[in-house]
């Protein structure tokens, strides 16, 4: 399982003057006053641009904010189930299709925005996409019933699968070498930080405005466009879009996402999610050989590397997911309010937004394989220390193991980040990087599905320790990669 050779990158520097002294624009533009005619130099479409690093904090921030008020329509929702229920006169078994759309509407639209933006740029799609999320939840709060609330929620996750393959592509097309990687470190270190402070600002907006404040909350998302969409290319490499591709790959990934969500969800979902996959997986097979260049193209789905790095990412998200699940359940067990339960997970945004800072200089310094390698360890660690807290009843081993997969998560999305951007061609680098979110999210899926349905067998406790073996076996497999790269490179 060798690794693709990440060329060394530089970060990005204003143009070199040449022998006149004169940059390579400054000249054209001193031509042009001359008479001489002015050449575009915008760069082509999938190239990266250079642009002044100080940028980069500042559209991180903004990104990563974005990626966490996305995040927000599942960690925050959850504390409004009850309330909802009860505004809304449904059981409890029917709020959890609240949550169960928004997450299947955000995982399969990944890919679709990622060719979109191989196709027409980022900016448009993303503006579509926030757009999309923002309305959502605003219909969403304003449902006076569960069908026209499901509605709002599934055009919210719709909207929100733009946020994270798009501010990740914009931060892989605008930045090089440790300008990129200390980015894309932000991004995920806020997001994991907004995840933790989810459910605490549910928790203090339900206090404050009831279940239909903490479902508009993405809508703020809206306020971010402004410092976002200027930096965001306009421009791609152009050409039809595969109709027929598209399809078969959104309905294979709801097939998947179903399936993950099964176990919670009910024996309908599991065979819905089956048929999905068993009409749409042999076709878009078939049409993977006839288009190799289509929706999803050949050279992306062959690619060891991406596949390979999106299974090892994919545990860190599952540890995370788990324990949100896991510790407000032990939590509530032992008498803590929700938010009570909010407030206990504050210290792990703490700690997310802190290892963001120096996760960067690892990435670039380690490289990517070798981060996700220790991504899948922290994970371990974190999943094993909340068994044992959820088994002897210590609510801050419980507070350390999110605040560990906090961290871990700063460092395992960039470097999938990182991964698949040099393994697959800049014209793919958007469909690539959204079929490899899809993988990160199912493993999310995973990770829940793990703790309810082993949960409710063995108890929480058992339950983590059996989820802490996936990343286990992610961690031989990075491990391994990372030597045979060294060896090799």
């Amino acid at each position: 399982m060798d690794g693709p050779r990440s060329p060394r990158e530089r970060p990005a520097t204003a143009p070199a003057p040449g022998p006149d002294g004169y940059s390579e624009q400054a000249a054209r533009l001193a031509g042009t006053a001359a008479g001489a005619p002015c050449r575009p130099v915008a760069p082509p479409a999938g190239a990266t641009a250079q642009v002044p690093a100080r940028t980069a904090p500042r559209l991180a921030l903004a990104l990563g904010g974005l990626f966490a008020l996305a995040g927000s329509g599942s960690s925050a929702a959850a504390v409004a189930l009850p309330g909802l229920g009860t505004g809304l006169d449904v059981p409890a078994s029917a709020t959890a299709w609240v949550l169960s759309v928004y997450v299947l509407a955000l995982a399969v639209t990944t890919a679709v925005y990622g060719r979109l933006a191989d196709l027409a740029g980022v900016r448009w799609p993303l503006v579509a996409g926030v757009g999309l999320m923002a309305g959502g939840a605003v219909l969403g709060a304003l449902a006076p019933s569960l069908p026209v609330l499901l509605v709002g929620r599934m055009l919210q996750g719709a909207g929100a699968g733009a946020v994270p393959v798009l501010a990740t592509a914009l931060l892989s097309a605008r930045y090089t070498g440790e300008v990129r990687a200390a980015a894309l470190t932000r991004v995920a270190g806020v997001a994991a930080a907004g995840g933790a402070l989810g459910p605490f600002a549910g928790g203090l907006l339900q206090t404050w405005g009831g279940w239909r404040a903490v479902l508009v909350l993405p809508a703020v998302g809206l306020l971010l466009l402004p410092l976002i969409a200027p930096a965001a290319g306009r421009r791609g490499r152009g050409g039809p879009i595969d109709v027929l591709g598209a399809v078969l790959v959104t309905a294979c990934a709801a097939g998947l996402v179903l399936l993950v969500q099964s176990p919670a969800a009910g024996v309908t979902v599991a065979v819905v999610g089956a048929a999905l996959l068993a009409v749409a997986g042999p076709a878009a097979a078939v049409h993977l050989a006839r288009t190799p260049l289509g929706f999803l193209p050949r050279r992306v789905v062959t690619s060891r590397a991406a596949v390979t790095a999106a299974g090892c990412a994919a545990v860190v998200p599952a540890g995370w997911f788990g324990l949100l699940l896991a510790v407000p359940e032990v939590l509530t067990a032992r008498g803590w309010s929700p938010l009570l339960t909010g407030a206990s997970l504050v210290p792990a945004a703490a700690v997310g937004l802190f290892a963001s800072r120096y996760a960067g200089r690892l990435l670039a310094r380690a490289g990517a394989v070798r981060t996700l390698a220790l991504a899948s360890a922290l994970t371990v660690f974190a999943l094993l220390d909340a068994a044992v807290g959820a088994a002897v009843g210590i609510p801050a081993l419980l507070a350390v193991a999110v605040g560990v997969v906090s961290a871990a998560f700063s460092l395992g999305q960039p470097a999938l980040v990182e991964v698949v951007g040099a393994a697959v061609p800049a014209a793919d680098r958007g469909v690539a990087l959204g079929a490899a979110t899809l993988l990160f999210l199912l493993g999310g899926g995973v990770g829940t599905a793990a703790v309810a349905g082993v949960g409710a067998l063995t108890g929480t406790a058992a339950a983590l320790a059996v989820l802490a073996v996936l990343p286990a076996v992610a961690t031989l497999v990075a491990g391994v990669w990372a030597v045979r790269t060294a060896r090799t490179g």
